[in-house]
């Protein structure tokens, strides 16, 4: 452990600020997880509001950095051509 009080505050910071992105990843995790679970039930309705959540999530994790933007818009490409491919 540190000792200097520099190094002890930015040890909190960064604590505080991985618990954060912990919280960020777990939703995001989630919500993807709960559109793939209604395109495997074959639900188009329920796929897309699942969708729609999770385009928000990916969106604002991206946007706060805990992901990268181009890796959330992947995400949100993946998870759109499998919702628009039910028929």
């Amino acid at each position: 452990m540190a000792n200097i009080k520099q190094s002890l505050k930015r040890h909190k910071q960064s604590e505080k600020a991985r618990m954060r992105n912990k919280a960020v990843r777990t939703r995001v995790k989630n919500s993807i997880k709960e559109v793939r679970s209604a395109v495997q039930a074959k639900n188009k309705e329920q796929a897309q509001t699942a969708l729609q959540r999770a385009n928000s999530v990916l969106d604002r994790a991206a946007s706060k950095g805990v992901i990268h933007r181009r890796k959330a818009t992947r995400r949100i490409s993946r998870l759109s051509q499998r919702v628009n491919a039910m028929e």
